[in-house]
């Protein structure tokens, strides 16, 4: 058995989520701030008629800000049907890779904050986190996030 992954990073962090939760990768646009949005909430965008929300994975992560580059991209997701963008450093690979190279979380760092780590893949040269999207956002996050102003599609 073998899975697919989109590799992006975070820092010098590697993370994978499963291709078929992501829907497209776009470079960095504007975002409008959103007045009360949830702390996590960078602002909307237009993607294609519809106002998606864009999250910061490294503010959701506890993460220090990093000002963007070049590379820096929005990961385009769809999670028990919410849409969400997802600003990461830079997108590097879509990888397939076997089932036997994936290890569980280690106990030390498995807590509720953590809960979205699947598991750990170990590659020749590097790690990579593997994570479950639905669970990087609460249920009761998702729900505010469906709450943001919707767009005319």
């Amino acid at each position: 058995m073998e899975r697919q992954l989109v590799v992006f990073e975070l820092g010098d962090e590697n993370f994978g989520v499963d291709i078929s939760a992501v829907e497209s990768i776009i470079k960095m646009q504007e975002l409008t701030k959103v007045p009360h949005a949830p702390g996590f909430v960078e602002g909307v965008t237009n993607l294609r008629g519809i106002v998606l929300p864009v999250i910061d994975l490294r503010k959701r992560f506890g993460m220090p800000k990093d000002e963007g580059t070049k590379d820096t991209r929005i990961v385009v997701t769809n999670v028990d049907n919410v849409k969400v963008g997802m600003i990461v450093d830079s997108v590097s690979e879509v990888l397939t890779i076997p089932e036997n190279v994936v290890e569980a979380t280690p106990p030390m760092i498995s807590s509720i904050d953590t809960a979205f780590i699947t598991g750990i893949a170990k590659l020749d040269n590097r790690l990579i986190i593997l994570l479950d999207l639905s669970k990087v956002l609460s249920s009761k996050e998702q729900n505010s996030l469906q709450a943001l102003p919707e767009g005319k599609k």
